[in-house]
């Protein structure tokens, strides 16, 4: 029995079945509901079937009920990610009937990095692909969706778990960027880069753990950059697979930059280096 087969089968506990939520006695917290978010099972259910883009669905724990056998049907072979939690979660999003079941909508659709990178090639272009490895700071992310579109980025790379998506919030601080430029979400980041790699491009790491300043790396041509988490950088597996690491030269004790500053820096190198080529 796999994990979702497990989470869906395990016995309700007590205040777990929706029509008993008039029973429980617990201060409630109006919330505007974001139109974002999809609640009520049915409604899951037709969007998961219609292939709507989502970032996350969570669903109630403990929940053993035909409708949601329904959607378990319907979310096989599917990609999308599981969140299972307490129903008082799911209350403190909407005070509407939900369920047991909210979707997280994407506001726009994503891509397949295979596909953005052999397009670009075909019209004979040198990609600049920014990849951000598990950033989860959602202003952090859309700062720099907007310094990836003013400075000429063709796409920019996520992991499908782990890692900020985009959602409403991150459009706005994008200033409308993430409408205009490609978001590839990808459920291996290893695989991701190595067939970025294979196709001809650069892969460059911008990481402290580098001795090189990144005026001396080579950012031209195509290129793909990556930016590593706001907790502990780039992984290990990431930086062994890259072809060059750069670090951004500092004078002074502090020993990181934000992320969103770091790759702001980054993408203005590599502007800079082709204009001054």
């Amino acid at each position: 029995m796999g994990e979702r087969d497990r989470e869906f089968s395990k016995d309700s506990y007590r205040g777990s079945d929706p029509g008993d939520r008039e029973e429980r006695n617990y201060e409630r917290r109006p919330k505007k509901v974001d139109e974002s978010y999809i609640f009520g099972v049915r409604a899951v259910i037709e969007a998961v079937k219609a292939d709507r883009e989502m970032n996350k669905i969570m669903i109630q724990k403990g929940m053993n009920k035909e409708l949601f056998r329904e959607l378990k049907d319907a979310l096989a072979g599917k990609n999308h990610q599981l969140q299972f939690v307490p129903i008082e979660k799911l209350d403190r999003i909407t005070e509407e009937n939900h369920q047991g079941v909210i979707a997280m909508a994407s506001p726009i659709s994503y891509h397949k990095v295979e596909e953005v990178v052999e397009a670009l090639l075909e019209e004979g272009k040198k990609p600049f692909i920014l990849v951000l490895d598990r950033i989860t700071d959602v202003r952090n992310f859309g700062a720099i969706a907007r310094t990836a579109e003013c400075e000429g980025v063709d796409a920019i790379v996520i992991p499908a778990n782990g890692s900020v998506q985009v959602t409403p919030d991150a459009v706005k601080t994008s200033a409308g960027a993430l409408n205009r430029i490609k978001v590839c979400r990808t459920e291996n980041m290893k695989d991701s880069l190595f067939y970025i790699q294979q196709c001809g491009l650069r892969i460059v790491a911008c990481t402290e753990k580098s001795n090189t300043p990144s005026y001396e790396t080579n950012l031209r041509g195509s290129v793909a950059v990556i930016m590593g988490s706001e907790k502990d950088g780039i992984t290990s597996d990431l930086i062994n697979l890259a072809d060059v690491a750069c670090k951004i030269p500092m004078r002074g004790e502090i020993a990181s930059l934000n992320v969103g500053v770091a790759a702001g820096m980054m993408m203005y190198e590599k502007l800079r280096q082709e204009l001054h080529s």
